[in-house]
């Protein structure tokens, strides 16, 4: 039997006429009682009904609910969807169409809420990037005033400001260079160049290109005890170094005086390879987490500044390593300190 809440227009037909045709045939077999004139009034009515109500919930009512197909579509339907309307649609129940309506309006009430939220991230990184660019500019502004004021003449004065304007100067060639890497890695301008490398060779590339950092900070690299053995991983190697660079800068910059920084690297299934950097600094609170890959996001503003650097690092490496297809994470603990993890693929 029909379950009532899944009928369609021709079963709604149908069920209504063979209940009115059984009515009218048991009402004339009351009065003339023959089989077949009961049979003979019992199929005359049902077609008739039958033929009456699919009419007119096809034209009354489906046509209507075909507008509203056509509507939330937005479009002109393509032949695709003038199949749909013609042969699937019929078929379903009101209730049924009221799912698929209320579907369409939380997919549009979700693409509401991240464009709001795309919006509010636009107009904070607009206030961010504003923020970065006026500092150093500003910086710049005094030390010129400072030396247009007679501080030039004072020679020790002058290479003073000079080295300081030099070094807001500097902030802002490589806040340029991140933002237009950012920009290139979204809109794919640069093509990842992948082949097969060891990835312990290019962590050792870079923690020797910042030996010098490690030695004034007095901190130690090692890797963890079975994670020397070579593993080969498939990806753009210069991207990848940018993105061990980063994050090996950042545990110097924020790990403590006479610290350690410890790579890992673990094979995994499905042809995927771990790779994680940890430092035993402050660590960052649970809160901030979530939000470190965000560009320009701080959890320690003046901090930050002070150690230098723009903002960006976190925000590059997750693009370098989303357009590999892969995943970036971090853990951390107050006084225990930060893991920064991603994965690779081992082969092509």
């Amino acid at each position: 039997m029909f379950k009532d809440k899944n009928l369609s227009p021709k079963q709604l037909a149908a069920l209504t006429a063979l209940l009115l045709s059984s009515l009218i045939a048991i009402s004339v077999f009351v009065w003339f009682p023959d089989w077949k004139v009961l049979l003979a009034y019992f199929l005359a009515c049902f077609v008739a009904i039958y033929f009456i109500l699919d009419q007119i919930l096809d034209h009354f009512v489906y046509r209507k609910i075909k507008l509203i197909y056509k509507l939330i579509s937005q479009t002109k339907a393509s032949k695709r969807e003038e199949a749909y309307q013609k042969y699937i649609l019929p078929k379903k129940g009101i209730d049924e169409v009221r799912e698929d309506v209320e579907e369409w309006a939380e997919q549009k009430f979700e693409e509401i809420k991240k464009l709001q939220s795309n919006e509010e991230f636009r107009k904070e990184f607009l206030q961010n990037l504003s923020h970065e660019i006026k500092t150093p500019i500003f910086s710049i502004q005094g030390y010129l005033e400072i030396l247009g004021d007679g501080a030039i003449e004072n020679t020790s004065s002058a290479l003073k400001y000079i080295n300081k304007s030099q070094a807001n100067v500097q902030r802002l060639v490589q806040l340029v260079n991140d933002i237009d890497i950012i920009t290139n890695l979204e809109i794919n301008k640069e093509p990842l160049l992948k082949h097969q490398f060891i990835i312990q060779d290019t962590i050792r590339d870079v923690v020797n290109n910042l030996s010098l950092k490690l030695e004034q900070k007095n901190v130690q690299f090692s890797f963890k005890k079975g994670c020397e053995n070579p593993i080969q991983v498939f990806a753009d190697k210069n991207k990848i170094y940018q993105v061990l660079s980063n994050i090996i800068t950042n545990a110097l910059k924020y790990g403590k005086q006479d610290g350690e920084i410890i790579a890992s690297v673990y094979l995994l299934e499905d042809k995927k390879v771990l790779i994680e950097i940890s430092d035993n600094g402050a660590g960052i609170a649970e809160e901030h987490i979530p939000r470190l890959f965000e560009r320009f996001y701080r959890t320690d503003d003046a901090r930050s500044r002070e150690v230098g650097g723009t903002g960006l690092g976190l925000a590059i490496c997750k693009h370098i390593i989303e357009a590999h297809g892969e995943s970036i994470q971090v853990r951390s603990k107050i006084n225990v300190g930060t893991t920064v993890g991603f994965t690779l693929p081992s082969k092509g």
